[in-house]
């Protein structure tokens, strides 16, 4: 009785490592911005982020996910099977949005990154209805649509 159990088991192990080790599932827990780029529906946005004015300052994980680390990975773990399972299923919304729960991390991180500016702007009173990049949509991943060709920087 317990010889299937184990079997069983051993080949779980044995697939799910397979799958982890052709999938390259570490580079999924870094924060270079080219493994955001793997899948073709990312290209315009990763090419408006590298032409973009915060190429500088951030990677996608610094404005997309918490900075704890427990919240951070389990979002990326979400997402993940989120992306995972669109792809399997062939069900890719167009164009792509953020979910309301990324847009309330995407809108603390702005606050976090720029709290001295919010301050210094209406007194520091944000208008509580509206995300930042309701207004400045362009600054992250620049303009929308003059995205002609895919680029993506491998040099670094």
């Amino acid at each position: 009785m317990k010889l299937p159990i184990i079997v069983g088991v051993v080949a779980l192990v044995v697939v799910l490592g397979t799958f982890l080790y052709v999938s390259n599932f570490t580079v999924y827990l870094g924060d270079d911005p080219t493994t955001c780029n793997n899948c073709h529906v990312m290209d315009a946005v990763y090419e408006g982020w590298f032409h973009g004015g915060h190429r500088s300052w951030t990677t996608c994980n610094d404005c997309h996910t918490p900075h704890e680390f427990i919240p951070k990975y389990l979002v990326k773990a979400q997402s993940g099977f989120n992306h995972v399972s669109a792809f399997t299923i062939g069900h890719l919304p167009e164009p792509l949005r953020a979910k309301p729960h990324t847009k309330e991390i995407i809108q603390e991180n702005c606050l976090r990154c720029h709290a001295e500016t919010v301050q210094n702007v209406a007194d520091g009173q944000m208008d509580s209805e509206r995300y930042c990049f309701e207004c400045h949509r362009d600054v992250a991943h620049g303009q929308r649509g003059i995205s002609i060709l895919p680029y993506q920087d491998k040099t670094k």
